[in-house]
This record gives structure tokens, sequence and C-alpha cells, in this order.
């Protein structure tokens, strides 16, 4: 999803639930990645590819240890997203879409970037000035302005539920 769209914010709701649970996760996103593993990158095609690439390496990694990892990034193209796929290939791995217009990522600007991009004060802002290329078939939809962060939530759960990454025991409560 956009910047704004709340991948961030679910992922780091789902992973308190799912700790709460005793299931062993982790979230890789923006805040933690881009300011180490990844701080020479910037915001050009090539750069967001080789985010994407590095991180899904660690990911891999993180499954290979028996975590579940969540991964909110932008990731606006498809050809980025079809490699993490190929690459994750032997583990299970689920792309989810977090859906949100435009206009509400906008109006919730929690990093201040979409008023940057309207002053010109930043460019390749996905969505705005870059491209953003929406999944075709992801696994799992979650539209953040349409509910709320518990039903987000309870819709990842459910998801985990039917692919079986989490026992029914675990999910109650």
């Amino acid at each position: 999803g956009l910047s704004g769209s709340g991948k961030s914010t679910l992922a780091h709701a789902v992973e308190k639930k799912l700790h709460s649970l005793c299931v062993r996760s982790y979230v890789l996103d923006g805040d933690n990645i881009r300011t180490g593993l990844n701080k020479d990158l910037g915001l050009s095609s090539e750069d967001r590819k080789e985010n994407i690439r590095r991180i899904a390496e660690v990911a891999k990694i993180m499954v290979d240890a028996g975590l579940l990892v969540f991964a909110a990034f932008i990731a606006p193209y498809k050809q980025s997203r079809e490699y993490v796929r190929e690459l994750m290939a032997d583990w299970p791995y689920f792309e989810a879409y977090i859906k949100c217009s435009v206009k509400v990522c906008a109006k919730r600007d929690p990093k201040g970037l979409y008023k940057k991009a309207e002053l010109s004060k930043i460019t390749n802002m996905t969505g705005i000035s870059d491209p953003y290329e929406e999944p075709g078939y992801p696994d799992l939809i979650i539209e953040t302005d349409k509910l709320d962060l518990q039903q987000c939530v309870d819709e990842v759960i459910r998801f985990l539920l039917k692919q079986g990454l989490i026992m029914k025991a675990e999910s109650s409560g």
C-alpha cells in the first residue's frame, strides 16, 4: 500500500496480538530498515527495487529461523513483488495489499510526505509523482479506509488461521 495506508500500524498491531498468543513474529518496516540496513538507498526506481530485494533476503533468513515475518513496505513495482514471491517459493509467502485511497492517505499523512510532495519539497512520491502498480492478485486485501484497526487485525488473524500459520487455540481470546 501507499504511504499512510496503515501498513506499519497494522503490522505492529498484528505482531502485538501474536506476541500475546506466544507466536514468534517480527515486523520489518521502513522505520527499522531505511535507517540502518538500507540507509544508503534513495527513492529512485532502482533504489526502491534494491530496497525490496534486501528486505526479502532478510525476511527469508528470519522465516528460516521460524518467525512469522510481516514486511510492511511500499513495494510499488509488480516486478519487485514477483521477485519476492519467487525468492520465498519454498516458504509460506502471502502478499497483502493494504488498500487505502490516496485522498485518505494524504489526510492521514503521518510523516508529512504528502504535504512535502504538494510543496515540491520531495520528488519520487509513490502514488503522486512516482508510479504505484496496484497488486493484481494479492492473497489478502485489507481496506484500511473502510475498517478500523481492530477489524483489520481480526482480518489478518483470520487469514493466518485459514492458512494454518497459527493454531485455533492461539487465535482465540
